[in-house]
């Protein structure tokens, strides 16, 4: 089967208007893979619709949604139609916050906690039980180095990412036998206008070697197929093989648990 084929006939990407979001659509289309295009900016996200279809002669729709609201997921299935997703791309979920837990509202916890966890919790079970009963189809999350712990200046947000780093481990486990892949995608810092504005309104310049978003893209397309976990770069790497290894031993005992097999 070609990537269009097994992934296809549509993508969904969360957090498409600019950075690796841009660069998963792109490309996708490139491959052939027409996309819903989502979040919360219409201009940009309208921008690289049409910039996709002059470029690649693939479709696009566009869907204007705030994703860290209530009503986020009736809007992408609003958005959707009757189009089948075979393609689940979890990308937005970026911290603009970056200040003690006390110091901000818990407004804005509640509304990154709504970006990371509910919106794309929703979206999955919405999505893959499709793919699952169709037996193909693919979810990526894209996640951060801040899932493997704690950090002052992150509470909220290492704790969001190291629910989509169990989270995105278990599904796979669970939709490994019905041939839909799983991956998550943990990113260190990456090179997108979300993170450049951060540092500006903190007055701080950027790092030196970061990663570039459609060398992003372009791996976690092309590990989508060999999750739970891909860490960019090998800082993480035998943490991510051992991950696995204990995955697997969990859902075995659990298996047996459950089901008594």
């Amino acid at each position: 089967m070609t990537f269009a084929e097994k992934y296809g006939p549509w993508a969904l990407i969360m957090g498409a208007s600019e950075g690796t979001g841009r660069a998963f659509a792109r490309q996708l289309a490139a491959q052939g893979l027409p996309s819903v295009l989502v979040a919360r900016r219409q201009q940009p996200l309208q921008a690289l619709a049409d910039e996709i279809r002059a470029e690649f002669g693939v479709d696009c729709i566009v869907a204007s949604t705030d994703l860290s609201q209530p009503n986020a997921v009736d809007k992408i299935k609003q958005a959707c139609g009757e189009r089948h997703i075979g393609l689940l791309v979890c990308n937005a979920g970026a911290d603009p916050n970056g200040a003690h837990f006390l110091d901000k509202t818990i407004d804005n916890w509640q509304q990154l906690t709504m970006l990371n966890v509910v919106t794309p919790l929703a979206c999955v079970h919405h999505f893959a039980s499709e793919m699952r009963v169709k037996k193909r189809g693919g979810i990526l999350i894209v996640g951060s180095g801040a899932c493997y712990g704690g950090g002052a200046y992150m509470a909220t947000y290492t704790g969001v990412k190291a629910f989509q780093l169990c989270f995105t481990e278990s599904l796979w486990a669970e939709l490994k036998p019905h041939n839909v892949d799983v991956l998550h995608l943990v990113l260190t810092t990456t090179d997108t206008p979300a993170f450049h504005q951060l540092l500006e309104e903190k007055g701080k310049k950027p790092p030196k070697n970061l990663a570039a978003p459609e060398a992003v893209a372009a791996t976690g397309l092309a590990k989508l197929s060999a999750g739970p976990i891909y860490n960019w770069g090998q800082r993480f790497g035998l943490r991510a093989s051992w991950r696995k290894r204990r995955l697997m031993l969990i859902s075995y005992f659990s298996e047996k648990m459950v089901f008594g097999q």
